[in-house]
């Protein structure tokens, strides 16, 4: 017998989309350079507003959106990985799941917290540059044009041949969850809150995000 939970509250869901958005539009405006690098500042304020609202959504936002419900601990992975999971390890993020997205959280933070400090000594450079020394604007620059960019492509490529695999091999689509919030599951499980409270909180807190963001960026010369 299935069951049909609210596994991805609307929070959750408009950050992924909001955030897929804002990786591409970031990628995009970087290779075009030029005057598309004063949008591709902007697009990094923006997902820095982004991940701000996820980690606090992350303690406080639906069930299944919350960290303390993420899996990391090697006999769950090795479980998954065996095929024998527990049914609760696959209804939100699933071990390899939840490893893809605080690493894709931690590395788009370094992304831009890197941007900030970068300069392409062409016609862009990062907010806070002046406030570093040379060197370290230089490292800034290295890791965000390149090692850092290239982690991302690789965690993004994962993130999408895993949906597809999930897809193809499994039966199970992924991204259908993302976007109406329910899941069918083979017991009762816990559902995410997503009612009207839920979502005047996530929208209290993407205003302070911004407000914290707008706050931090009067600090550049």
């Amino acid at each position: 017998m299935k069951h049909t939970i609210r596994v991805w509250d609307l929070p959750t869901r408009i950050f992924h989309w909001l955030l897929a958005i804002g990786v591409v539009a970031l990628f995009v405006t970087s290779k075009i350079g030029g005057d598309a690098m004063k949008f591709h500042f902007l697009l990094g304020y923006y997902v820095l507003v982004l991940l701000l609202f996820r980690l606090i959504w992350g303690i406080v936002g639906g069930h299944w959106s919350r960290f303390s419900v993420f899996h990391f601990s090697p006999s769950k992975l090795i479980r998954y990985l065996r095929g024998n999971a527990d049914p609760a390890l696959l209804v939100g993020h699933n071990p390899l799941g939840s490893l893809s997205v605080v690493a894709m959280l931690l590395f788009l933070l370094l992304q831009v917290g890197t941007g900030l400090f970068s300069d392409d000594e062409i016609a862009a450079s990062g907010p806070f540059t002046s406030m570093v020394s040379s060197a370290l604007v230089t490292q800034a620059t290295t890791y965000h044009a390149a090692i850092g960019q290239f982690i991302l492509i690789v965690l993004v490529a994962v993130h999408v041949i895993a949906i597809l695999v999930y897809l193809l091999h499994k039966r199970e689509n992924l991204i259908r969850p993302m976007l109406i919030g329910d899941k069918e599951v083979s017991q009762p499980m816990i559902s995410s809150t997503d009612n009207t409270g839920s979502r005047l909180r996530a929208a209290v807190i993407g205003i302070i995000c911004i407000g914290v963001v707008v706050w931090i960026l009067r600090f550049a010369p």
